[in-house]
């Protein structure tokens, strides 16, 4: 095999046109169109590394406002449990106030009524004896008349002394 250098020289010259014509025609449309896609992927990528800050800082807002509005649901739920803690607490004090005022009431009105079956014995007792005390001076007078008057005469002697 021989090399034959005329076919290479016209190769190259050739070659150098193609590059020539392709360079004076097609490769700056080529490379223009090649870093307009250089540029846009490089915008597409910054806007992708905005959109990624944006959605990390957007996430670490929702966390804030999910940790905020589990610490009020907390908060609700114990003011809740205080609130119902309370009102049992005054409902209970309340029971307790109504048990001792009913309490109170009910021996007032027991020592009321006993006093008052106290004073109507005294009154009945008072009767009877006095219906005593009368059927046995009644009794007495009949029986020994003479012994009466002597007991009536001193008596009237000793009012009449002290007045």
């Amino acid at each position: 095999m021989s090399v034959l250098w005329e076919n290479i020289v016209i190769t190259m010259i050739s070659f150098a046109i193609l590059y020539w014509l392709l360079s004076k025609f097609a490769f700056g449309k080529l490379f223009a169109i090649m870093e307009q896609r250089r540029q846009l992927v490089l915008s597409q990528l910054e806007e992708a590394k905005q959109t990624r800050e944006q959605a990390g800082v957007y996430v670490e807002e929702q966390k804030e406002a999910l940790k905020q509005a589990r610490q009020e649901a907390f908060e609700i739920i114990e003011q809740s449990r205080q609130s119902s803690s309370k009102q049992a607490k005054e409902l209970l004090e309340q029971a307790k106030q109504d048990a001792s005022r009913v309490k109170n009431e009910a021996v007032r009105d027991i020592e009321s009524e006993r006093m008052k079956a106290v004073e109507a014995l005294r009154g009945e007792i008072g009767a009877f004896s006095v219906n005593i005390a009368s059927k046995l001076i009644k009794r007495e007078v009949e029986s020994n008349p003479a012994e009466q008057e002597e007991l009536v005469g001193q008596y009237l002697k000793e009012v009449g002394s002290k007045s």
